[in-house]
């Protein structure tokens, strides 16, 4: 198995990929996030065997204390599901101020039915003690 990305390759962080996922993506939309995925452009002619993840949050969520939060969170929820996503995809995540006010146990299951509906997982994350995540 190929070695997994470091975080400085996993997270979206180039404004034209970016934009390019904005404009060409698949868009899902809960009441905590939205999602935008689509297929990632291949390096060097070559499919991309990871998939990778980037957060967008604007102004209008809030202060920088929130906004940063959100990145946080949002940033633990995509390590947690690093190694169970479907290869060669870039996604986006828009959270909202609602994500906010639950709880992170909560927050993870509806991020990974999201994921699931959008067929983005290939296997389900184990919890802690190894047990696998029911959502």
């Amino acid at each position: 198995m190929a070695q997994p990305l470091g975080d400085r390759l996993f997270f979206l962080r180039n404004s034209a990929d970016i934009e390019r996922v904005k404009q060409m993506g698949r868009r899902f939309q809960s009441p905590l996030f939205n999602l935008v995925s689509c297929p990632a452009r291949p390096l060097l002619e070559q499919p991309s065997r990871y998939s990778r993840i980037g957060i967008v949050v604007g102004k209008r969520l809030g202060a920088a204390v929130t906004r940063n939060r959100a990145k946080r969170i949002f940033r633990e929820l995509a390590r947690q599901v690093r190694d169970h996503l479907a290869a060669g995809h870039d996604i986006l995540i828009f959270p909202r101020r609602e994500a906010l006010t639950i709880g992170f146990q909560v927050l993870r299951e509806k991020w990974l039915a999201a994921l699931r509906r959008e067929g983005l997982l290939i296997a389900r994350p184990e919890g802690p003690c190894g047990r696998s995540v029911s959502v």
